[in-house]
């Protein structure tokens, strides 16, 4: 009986070791590298660029998991605050089932994204962020020209909370897609490309809620959901002075995808491709203040990594 039992298993050892050889050769046949073995994965100069795009990525993962969860990156990830000061004003949204499952995922996403940034091309302390209502109904106000009364609050509700949303992660896409042609190294490459397709699903889900919305009035303005994003827009559009590169969900048909459609579920250009941006564009309107020099709307004292910082330290 117990040399039956050791022939039977000594068989189902061998068995198994032979599957998981095959397995292993087979895959490495199927899956090879995904680039040359020579190749270098990152160069230096990759490293500033995609540094500067932590300091949207922590502005994206603290709004997300404030406004899902109640509490921030301080809480949910430590080590990647790096030392850096709490957010300003953020807090949690009053938010449907529904837009709290997603803002909650969107959270969850930006703290691997800033994971992988920080551990591939290092990383900075996260810098000073004003997330508070005030800064959101600064930002609202400027783009209708007028004190909108009561002042918009992204944190009412679900709609204004999407709205809110609208404001940021599109400026993540449009960088990553300005800074492609200048990384070089495969690794550096394959990381903004895997952070590119996430933020266009991300901004893309955003302008989905918002399209489907687009008739509907803003509760308490006299103005619809597509208003507001178009309002948004050519302010963005007029901060970063660079022409066109922001469009609402509704636009002129000549904006429209071969300028057959009015509908404009995503932002694109006349080839329906992604619009760039550069890092000097990007901090205009996040600064809201028009100069890439001078700090202010979600960064009050400025953005962090050297291409943030030598900004600040030009006329």
């Amino acid at each position: 009986m117990v040399v039956v039992l050791t022939f039977s298993f000594t068989v189902m050892f061998m068995f198994l070791l032979w599957s998981n050889m095959a397995y292993f050769v087979i895959s490495h046949l199927s899956c090879p590298p995904t680039h040359p073995p020579d190749w270098i994965p990152v160069y230096p100069e990759d490293v500033d660029l995609m540094q500067f795009a932590e300091n949207l990525e922590h502005l994206e993962a603290d709004y997300f998991l404030w406004g899902a969860l109640g509490y921030g990156l301080d809480e949910i990830a430590p080590e990647l605050v790096m030392g850096g000061p709490p957010p300003i004003g953020a807090m949690k949204a009053n938010l449907d089932h529904l837009t709290q499952q997603i803002i909650a995922e969107f959270g969850y996403q930006e703290v691997g994204h800033l994971r992988v940034l920080k551990s591939t091309v290092g990383g900075f302390p996260r810098p000073l962020m004003d997330l508070s209502a005030f800064n959101f109904a600064k930002l609202f106000d400027e783009a209708f020209g007028y004190h909108l009364v009561p002042p918009f609050d992204p944190y009412r509700d679900s709609l204004s909370y999407m709205l809110g949303s609208y404001v940021i992660p599109y400026m993540g896409l449009v960088g990553y897609v300005g800074t492609n042609p200048f990384i070089n190294g495969y690794k550096t490459k394959r990381l903004l490309a895997g952070l590119l397709g996430v933020e266009s699903g991300q901004d893309a889900v955003i302008r989905m809620y918002l399209y489907e919305r687009a008739k509907e009035m803003v509760h308490p303005y006299n103005y619809t959901v597509a208003e507001f994003t178009i309002r948004i827009s050519e302010l963005r559009n007029h901060l970063a002075i660079c022409g066109i590169k922001d469009e609402g969900i509704i636009v002129p048909p000549e904006l429209g995808a071969e300028n057959r459609t009015c509908s404009n579920v995503l932002s694109a250009n006349y080839n329906s491709l992604s619009y760039a941006r550069t890092p000097a564009e990007i901090l205009r309107v996040v600064y809201n203040t028009g100069n890439e020099h001078k700090p202010g709307g979600f960064f009050p004292e400025g953005a962090n990594g050297r291409i943030g910082r030598e900004f600040l330290q030009k006329p």
